[in-house]
């Protein structure tokens, strides 16, 4: 993501930074920040996606961070909030599961990750400032998504949209989203989600990252600036 992990955040909530000045006393900036990232259940997986900006204020820090991160073979995490703690948070995850499949002798199922995410963002809710929506495939029930904002509640949902890009977006998938669309369709439809945050949210940019996660496992897809869904025509 960042080397600069205490000033670098992605999601639409204040953090403070101490400066010091050249006479050592400190000083509090705001920093504001913001993302964009999604997931939705289709008839057979299921469907993440995130724009690829990461800010520090009204500094561009990457503009092709991956924010759709691998916990499993079949199970991934979009991340939204502080870049250092949703990173430290997902490597937690991964090494508490790996020991859990070795133990089970199974693949884990996309509830138990959850789980753990959401009591790691529980427990530390005071010191994280992370947003995190889980989903993937099991063979028990298929594609699921989970939502896990800050604080560490947990809910199972058809679709779930997060970061600040998430405000311009309640209207449009209210409106658009429909239970056991294909893939195809699936895909069309986080991809105009991401896009229409993209143009709405400054703190939103970059290109949109995708991947669909079924039994079969995963498929990543990349939409540049010339592929990205247009709303409008150009001048």
């Amino acid at each position: 993501m960042t080397t600069m992990a205490t000033m670098t955040s992605e999601f639409n909530s204040p953090a403070i930074t101490g400066i010091m000045d050249g006479d050592m006393n400190p000083i509090n900036a705001e920093v504001s920040t913001g993302t964009t990232i999604m997931a939705t259940e289709f008839d057979g997986g299921v469907i993440i996606g995130a724009d690829s900006r990461t800010t520090t204020g009204a500094y561009i820090a990457n503009r092709v961070t991956d924010k759709l991160t691998k916990v499993t073979d079949f199970i991934y995490c979009c991340r939204s909030g502080s870049a250092a703690d949703t990173q430290a948070i997902a490597d937690i995850v991964k090494y508490h599961i790996e020991f859990h499949r070795m133990e089970m002798g199974e693949q884990p199922m996309v509830k138990t990750v959850a789980n753990i995410f959401k009591q790691l963002c529980y427990d530390y809710r005071d010191q994280l400032t992370a947003g995190i929506i889980v989903a993937g495939w099991d063979r028990v029930n298929g594609g699921q998504v989970y939502s896990v904002p800050i604080s560490g509640m947990l809910q199972r949902m058809p679709f779930a949209i997060g970061g600040s890009g998430s405000t311009y977006l309640y209207g449009y998938v209210d409106a658009n989203f429909k239970p056991k669309l294909s893939k195809e369709d699936s895909l069309q439809f986080v991809s105009n989600s991401v896009s229409l945050a993209i143009n709405r949210d400054g703190s939103s940019g970059g290109v949109i990252r995708l991947a669909a996660i079924s039994k079969d496992g995963v498929e990543r897809f990349v939409l540049t600036g010339n592929k990205m869904p247009k709303f409008y025509e150009d001048n």
